[in-house]
């Protein structure tokens, strides 16, 4: 026991003299010095693993990278010469210089990034930042003005082309700062009669259409707001109402709510978020959801980035409240009925497609209780839900007021009835 005792203390000592303090202390020191804190502008993050696991296509640029999170992956790089063929348009149609071009601040397009990319050196960030901001400049350029396309472009002589790149500009990973491609437009000398804004709304409305990107947008939108496209998607849908904390956890499905009365109506095509239930006429009002095979990679991408950058958000609060609502086949059927859901996915089970498309979205879906879009929703279809006078009346209206037959069978057994009543009474007179 002595012998084991004293090796013991001997290899403490010995650990104790190895250890060089004043080096370890001059890592740390040099560590923390040059440690990479997020900047108030930070905005493009790395998709959360919890919820890339989950379906990583999603969040996955397929055919171009924007900005540095995919630069240089190899599957990509086919790309690269067309940003250096549409860097060369750019400058001949704006009339500046290369030099002119890069004079920005490396620091601050950094600084939006939730990650230092140390691999990439300063001369090398900008050039990149040059090349795609440039590249997303003419493309928006050539879709909303043909004249500046030539016949032989590469891009939009290839129609699916276009269309992927179209998705890969709204994937969270794949964004560039906003305010770059809004300087570079401004600093042309003959392209600055364009604004960013209008390209942004122009081309972002191709892809999802009127239902999503309003058509007017100067006064709703401030683009020294905006961070980037997928913050711009996000801020076209911005409800009206203010988050409210919220006491009921769950909502009733659309079957037990129109079990118990409430009655269904399609809202707004311009405004998907806009919600709302009166709950004196038990009308639950929803405007139309378009479901359709890039819906899912859309809402992933806004979804993500709320769960990045905000305390809390109406895309993860809507996404929280139609899983509610929508639970079954049932759900599915009573919705699309009304024109709320359209189905335009490209399958043969498409109402369990929707069911498992709007599921799979709420995965790793967190909210924050204190600050939900929908609150007055959820608190009001729970108070209307748990009347049984509601119930009842509804059970009635199904039960015998659902179709002209049984209504006109109601309305046979009604006369029959007071017939039978009156035939009573004028036999009861007559024996009197």
């Amino acid at each position: 026991m002595e012998i084991v005792g004293t090796s013991t203390e001997q290899m403490k000592r010995n650990d104790h003299v190895s250890l060089d303090i004043d080096k370890l202390t001059a890592s740390v020191e040099g560590e923390l010095k040059t440690l990479h804190a997020f900047s108030d502008e930070c905005s493009i993050y790395r998709v959360p693993k919890r919820l890339r696991d989950s379906k990583e296509y999603a969040y996955t640029p397929q055919l171009v990278s924007i900005g540095p999170i995919h630069h240089g992956k190899e599957e990509l790089k086919e790309m690269e010469e067309q940003k250096k063929i549409y860097l060369q348009k750019f400058l001949k149609q704006s009339k500046l210089s290369v030099k002119e071009c890069i004079a920005g601040s490396e620091t601050r397009s950094r600084n939006c990034y939730a990650d230092n990319f140390e691999n990439i050196s300063k001369e090398d960030f900008v050039k990149m930042m040059l090349l795609d901001s440039s590249f997303i400049i003419m493309v928006f350029l050539i879709r909303f003005d043909s004249s500046f396309r030539s016949n032989n472009d590469r891009i939009f002589g290839k129609p699916f082309m276009i269309e992927d790149i179209t998705f890969d500009t709204c994937l969270l990973e794949n964004q560039i700062p906003f305010f770059i491609l809004e300087d570079l437009l401004k600093l042309s000398r003959t392209l600055d009669r364009y604004s960013m804004i209008e390209l942004t709304r122009h081309f972002l409305s191709g892809a999802f259409g009127g239902s999503w990107v309003p058509r007017v947008i100067s006064e709703q939108i401030n683009s020294s707001e905006v961070e980037h496209f997928v913050d711009f998607l996000r801020k076209c849908q911005q409800p009206a109402k203010q988050p409210q904390a919220l006491q009921t956890r769950t909502t009733p499905s659309a079957m037990e709510l129109h079990q118990s009365g409430v009655k269904f109506k399609l809202g707004s095509r311009e405004k998907i978020f806009d919600m709302n239930f009166d709950l004196h006429k038990g009308i639950l009002e929803i405007p139309p959801l378009f479901l359709e095979d890039d819906t899912e990679k859309l809402f992933r991408n806004l979804h993500a980035f709320e769960q990045c950058q905000c305390r809390g958000g109406y895309v993860s609060d809507y996404i929280a409240i139609i899983k509610d609502l929508v639970r079954g086949t049932n759900d599915v059927e009573i919705l699309a009925k009304k024109g709320i859901i359209h189905n335009w996915l490209c399958d043969n089970d498409a109402v369990m497609r929707i069911l498992l498309l709007l599921h799979n979205l709420a995965t790793e879906n967190l909210v924050d209780s204190y600050d939900f879009y929908f609150s007055d929703v959820v608190e009001h279809l729970e108070k209307y839900y748990k009347r049984r006078r509601h119930k009842w009346k509804a059970a009635l209206k199904h039960k015998y007021f659902d179709n002209p037959w049984t209504i006109i069978s109601v309305i046979a057994a009604g006369i029959l009835l007071l017939l039978t009543v009156i035939q009573a009474v004028c036999s009861i007179i007559q024996v009197v």
